[in-house]
């Protein structure tokens, strides 16, 4: 296909490379770890394939957001509340009145996230980041499962 608009460049992978990062999150908001996901992939020496993100936890999430301003995560945030409010009268309240809205947040947002790697960085957009979306009103230690996939540097 070399008459194709692609440049594709094929390889086997060589390597799996697995880690969990662990985040202390200060309640309901979006902390950003791209930073800590890119210190992962250097340190598996990462150069061409795919990072997975996988979050262990049903009341948080992973997303793909600006990282450029902040009123971004704040409106988000407002209309995550606005979509699953406290005050809904679900059934299920046994954590609390902002459990079952996180669970119901969380999957509308989801829990994993596939980042193409290229040259040993994750190819996000200019203004893209990695966040560990927290749904919970109180902090939480939450982990997340990384594992790139991929060709490694020599």
């Amino acid at each position: 296909m070399a008459d194709g608009p692609f440049r594709i460049r094929s390889f086997t992978p060589q390597a799996v490379a697995t880690g969990t990062l662990v985040v202390d999150t200060p309640g309901e908001g979006l902390t950003e770890i791209t930073r800590e996901v890119a210190r992962f992939l250097d340190q598996a020496a990462a150069q061409d394939g795919a990072l997975l993100a996988f979050l262990r936890h049903t009341s948080a999430s992973l997303v793909i957001q600006e990282n450029a301003d902040p009123d971004v995560r704040t409106d988000l945030r407002i209309a995550l509340r606005r979509l699953a409010p406290a005050d809904a009268g679900w059934i299920h309240d046994v954590e609390g009145p902002d459990d079952m809205p996180a669970h119901v947040k969380t999957m509308l947002t989801g829990v994993s996230l596939h980042v193409p790697v290229v040259g040993g960085a994750l190819a996000l957009g200019t203004w893209q980041g990695i966040y560990l979306a927290e749904h919970r009103a109180r902090p939480h230690r939450r982990e997340v499962i990384l594992q790139f996939i991929g060709r490694c540097r020599p």
